[in-house]
């Protein structure tokens, strides 16, 4: 059966004079240790005494000594202060500087064409931050994943977050291999679409996602079917450019295969346009200084045309990717 305890509030309170007057073995140089009154350091160890329940110390005239439920107390009481000491230290050290595990949640085809060489030069700059890079196709709420930020589509990202611009607007683009064109020939129309093989995006609900499309100005959606459902659009890529057939994907992702030959854009007059690419974190009152750190150095990338440098830019630092 579970146990129910709670921590009674001022638990803590004493501790500190209590340990004190344990190495001294003089509530006068204890109080001189704390800065506080002697009469202080005595209060707090009387209130300490009353909640443990027992004496903790044999006082006269001349001498502070250990009683035996001081001696058990102090045993193993210093051992648990010095790791709350130590652990408000660590947090300390981290709310002050550069330092530590930068968790992110990204989708898997940004990494290669907009992170990896901001985490490259990041990493230089920041040598006392690690980098995790978790890619994943979902939404991810970074609070309960426990992440420093996420980045994602702008369109995609909820308005209570606060969002960074990463990349300007680009359009979803309609994209096949030159042989696969040569084989099914150009769609020149929306509707045209029924007649190829179209490659789809399983959403996060488990829903199909239908493909999107301008038409003037009205917003149109297509119903379309073909052999391959993937969960992310660099498989959708890789379907493309194995012949498989069209695929609507982010205009990015698509420009080095495009000018490689390796791909072909089509229907580019119906192509919509999306917000763009956005780095998002919850609060600024809640931003520690290794993610400060990383948000001023998209900031100065960005001005100085994507070459960002911080201090430290010379030394070596180590990024983990998962996922």
């Amino acid at each position: 059966m579970k146990q129910n305890f709670t921590v009674r509030q001022g638990a803590l309170d004493g501790v500190e004079a209590f340990l004190s007057v344990a190495a001294h073995r003089s509530f006068r140089k204890a109080a001189a240790e704390l800065g506080v009154t002697p009469s202080a350091i005595s209060q707090a160890v009387r209130a300490l005494e009353a909640r443990v329940g027992a004496a903790l110390f044999i006082r006269t005239t001349r001498s502070v000594g250990l009683s035996e439920a001081g001696e058990r107390f102090l045993a193993r009481a210093k051992p648990a202060f010095e790791e709350l000491v130590a652990a408000s230290d660590v947090a300390r050290d981290l709310g002050q500087r550069p330092a530590g595990l930068l968790r992110l949640t990204v989708p898997r085809a940004v990494v290669p064409i907009l992170l990896e060489p901001l985490i490259a030069s990041f990493c230089q700059a920041y040598p006392e931050v690690e980098v995790e890079i978790a890619a994943s196709k979902e939404l991810v709420d970074v609070a309960a994943g426990g992440f420093d930020a996420g980045i994602r589509m702008g369109q995609f990202i909820a308005a209570d977050m606060i969002a960074l611009r990463l990349s300007p607007p680009f359009p979803f683009v309609v994209v096949g291999s030159p042989d696969y064109l040569h084989r099914r020939g150009k769609p020149e129309r929306i509707d045209d679409l029924r007649q190829h093989a179209c490659l789809r995006m399983r959403r996060s609900d488990g829903s199909i996602a239908p493909w999107s499309f301008v038409s003037g100005n009205k917003q149109v959606e297509a119903i379309v079917a073909g052999p391959l459902i993937a969960h992310d659009y660099p498989t959708m890529l890789e379907a493309a450019t194995d012949h498989m057939g069209l695929a609507q994907v982010p205009g990015p992702i698509t420009a080095e295969l495009v000018k490689a030959g390796r791909l072909v854009r089509v229907l580019d007059a119906f192509a919509p346009t999306v917000p763009g690419m956005f780095l998002y974190y919850p609060s600024r009152h809640q931003i520690m200084p290794k993610l400060r750190a990383f948000i001023d150095h998209i900031k100065s990338g960005a001005a100085a045309g994507g070459k960002s440098k911080g201090p430290g830019a010379n030394k070596r630092a180590s990024a983990t990717k998962t996922g």
